[in-house]
């Protein structure tokens, strides 16, 4: 397989610098769409193989330049600003590539957006991968489940330091998880390979795990008794509504992505 040369947006985030990561290790080169110049961070700037770009996605002309020349676009969207934001970044990065001309657009959603959850920041990756589908641009939307890595946001290393694990979720409900590490290699498997991926949606994760099982693996790691605890959906409506509507969904519904058939699949991304 000859080598690529892919734009990878949110360079600096954790899934962009695993996607850049696993692309590298494949031999591909990376062009790094970032919003500052400065800060390079653990971003892999000095790698031959890496080419750091300045860009913004409220500036539709610098994502054109930025996917100019390149055969694929990684992109991916937040909806920290907002759902309406991200939905709005979501389509500028989509019209960069088809404007670019580019061949291969792997666009991060969220794992059953297309199901309807209700849950804000699932339905606005949904309504991009929509609009993704009315481009002519050659797609593949890659679907995460729940990051094993939201672990150590602050407020969980918070409670972990004072031996407890907490969730939004019943303790006999298991959640299907993956690790960010491992949603890099696959997105770099997806590029690498291409075709067999081209106009396919798919639903990836790692394993299933219920909260104390999750709790029992953070003991095992950090060699110190974690329990769980389930936290009142209550007490993360008034942080992060979005977040609340997210775990009643979870525990009605869950993600529904074939684990069993994706380690057979891909061994490789084990």
């Amino acid at each position: 397989m000859s080598a690529r040369k892919v734009l990878v947006t949110g360079a600096r985030g954790n899934q962009g610098r695993s996607v850049t990561e696993a692309l590298l290790n494949k031999g591909h080169h990376v062009r790094a769409l970032v919003r500052k110049a400065d800060g390079n961070g653990s971003l892999r700037c000095k790698d031959p193989g890496v080419e750091v770009v300045v860009g913004d996605f409220d500036d539709p002309a610098s994502l054109e330049r930025a996917a100019s020349g390149m055969d694929a676009v990684f992109a991916m969207t937040t909806p920290f600003a907002g759902v309406d934001v991200e939905v709005r970044h979501g389509k500028a990065i989509a019209d960069a590539a088809k404007a670019a001309g580019v061949a291969h657009l792997v666009y991060s959603s969220v794992g059953d957006a297309d199901r309807r959850t209700g849950i804000p920041h699932f339905d606005s990756k949904y309504e991009v991968e929509e609009y993704l589908r009315t481009l002519a641009v050659p797609w593949t939307i890659t679907a995460p489940a729940f990051f094993y890595d939201n672990v150590l946001f602050p407020w969980n290393v918070a409670d972990l330091k004072e031996g407890r694990f907490r969730q939004a979720l019943n303790a006999k409900r298991k959640l299907q998880q993956i690790a960010v590490r491992d949603i890099g290699r696959f997105i770099a498997l997806v590029i690498d390979r291409k075709d067999p991926f081209i106009g396919r949606r798919i639903n990836i994760s790692g394993d299933e795990f219920s909260g104390p099982e999750m709790a029992a693996a953070l003991s095992r790691a950090s060699g110190r008794p974690i329990a769980y605890e389930e936290q009142s959906l209550d007490e993360v409506r008034t942080q992060f509504a979005d977040m609340a509507t997210m775990y009643e969904w979870f525990d009605r519904v869950g993600f529904s992505a074939d684990v069993k058939s994706l380690r057979v699949d891909y061994p490789e991304v084990d």
